[in-house]
């Protein structure tokens, strides 16, 4: 099977280590070990998967001119994809969750999402994201590939797949359907909800500054929600054209490739109290070395 590259994509090395460093920090530093920060460290694992998965295999192509994947080389690269895409679609919907008890019920913050409830939810996230990797995989691995070998994509989607399929794709699009409600429609339904509820929360603060602070730790999640949902939905639901295929890969690099990147500097590096358990840290190290 052969992968038609219609653009390059700028090496993601970095967006790997910022989130890795994400995660270091906040498994080093006890004062981060809260609800909050325990979703982050998993979104920084979910913008390492999409990075890990995606890149190394698209340089390779970049820099050997060998755009020929194996199926089994497509599907692997399609399922741990899935995953990490599916598994973000409920982290971003649990997170939703966190900042709704934390601006609308501060008092029971830590009894309602208490350590057991946050280890749920986040193991939940992996497993539910690896079911459904699974059951998207299945019908697309059944398809007959008769019209062409040749991707319009730099990775192996499930929406690529179909545009070359002849047969057997009817399967798959009753799941991505199916899909649509369960990992689309609910989640920003509750999004939505939960966010209209805490803006008007966030209106009754009488103070200037508690109304700012408030919005301020909505203020990052909303920005990386808009981003993911716009990029992923002009992917998925953008109408046949002579640039479509150009569009595609656009928005799939931005979602995919720059997205991870961007996410740890809006989400994270912002963040004070990760600034300062950042320095603490890089301050630590220098006197290790002296």
């Amino acid at each position: 099977m052969v992968v038609e590259i219609l653009g390059t994509v700028e090496p993601a090395h970095a967006g790997v280590l910022i989130n890795a460093l994400i995660i270091t920090v906040i498994h080093i530093d006890a004062q981060l070990h809260t609800p909050m920060y325990l979703f982050l460290c998993n979104l920084a694992l979910v913008d390492i998967c999409y990075t890990t998965t995606i890149v190394p295999n698209l340089l390779y192509m970049l820099l050997s001119g060998d755009n020929t994947v194996s199926i089994t080389q497509c599907f692997t690269q399609m399922y741990f994809y899935l995953l990490a895409d599916s598994s973000e679609i409920y982290l971003i919907f649990i997170m939703a969750y966190d900042r709704y008890v934390a601006i609308c019920d501060p008092l029971h913050y830590h009894s309602i999402l208490n350590r057991k409830l946050c280890l749920v939810l986040a193991s939940g996230t992996w497993i539910s994201g690896s079911l459904n990797a699974f059951v998207l995989s299945i019908p697309a691995s059944h398809m007959s590939y008769c019209h062409s070998r040749t991707i319009h994509q730099f990775f192996c989607d499930a929406k690529a797949l179909i545009n070359i399929s002849c047969a057997g794709s009817d399967d798959l699009y009753i799941v991505i359907y199916t899909e649509f409600l369960v990992y689309g429609v609910f989640p920003v339904m509750f999004f939505l909800i939960s966010y209209i509820k805490i803006i008007r929360v966030i209106l009754k603060i009488k103070s200037k500054d508690g109304r700012k602070k408030a919005f301020s730790t909505c203020s990052s999640h909303l920005t990386v929600v808009i981003m993911y949902y716009i990029s992923g939905v002009s992917v998925y639901m953008m109408p046949p054209s002579e640039y479509s295929d150009v569009l595609e890969q656009v928005f799939s690099a931005l979602y995919t490739v720059v997205t991870p990147i961007i996410n740890p500097l809006i989400y994270s590096l912002r963040n004070k109290d990760v600034k300062i358990s950042l320095m603490r840290l890089l301050w630590r190290k220098q006197s290790i070395e002296r």
